[in-house]
């Protein structure tokens, strides 16, 4: 047994909060251990953002990951696994104020697609991440919630923090 870890105290787990604030509106809020300029990094680097974007229990994995992540530039996200059926979702970033703020929209759902606002509160040596999606009508988000899509949040945000904890 390392006696080291056994001195350690038990790092503890953040929580991620995700709540509906209105008829369109869903915001999720997770505090990370780390300067927000390495989450950041880890949202805007295709080599990070790869190893915890997916939420490993739903069995798929990023295939393919096109970020331009800048005001005007692109992304091109493909779920799946290579022999199955496969997702993808697309969009263009609207603003991008690293390490602070990121906009994207997400045009795979045509005009009813949600816009997406990633805030990160540096506070020192940990991060607030707040994701902010909007959704075209309350109809729409209605349906995001009922399929299920918004519910790897918590998974998938446990991934990035096992991610910073690795991360030298």
């Amino acid at each position: 047994m390392d006696a080291r870890k056994e001195s350690e105290p038990a790092r503890m787990k953040n929580r991620t909060n995700v709540e509906r604030k209105s008829e369109r509106e869903l915001v999720v809020t997770r505090t990370f251990n780390a300067p927000a300029r390495i989450v950041f990094e880890a949202w805007t680097r295709p080599e990070l953002f790869k190893q915890w974007w997916v939420p490993k229990s739903c069995g798929a994995s990023l295939l393919d990951c096109e970020m331009d992540v800048r005001t005007g530039g692109k992304y091109r996200l493909v779920f799946g696994a290579p022999t199955s059926q496969q997702m993808e979702f697309f969009g263009r970033y609207v603003e991008v104020v690293p390490p602070t703020r990121i906009v994207w929209t997400n045009d795979e759902g045509g005009e009813g697609g949600a816009v997406t606002t990633v805030t990160f509160e540096d506070k020192g040596e940990q991060t607030v991440l707040i994701i902010h999606d909007l959704y075209a009508s309350k109809k729409a988000l209605d349906e995001a919630l009922a399929s299920g899509s918004t519910d790897g949040m918590p998974e998938t945000l446990d991934q990035l923090d096992a991610l910073l904890t690795r991360k030298p």
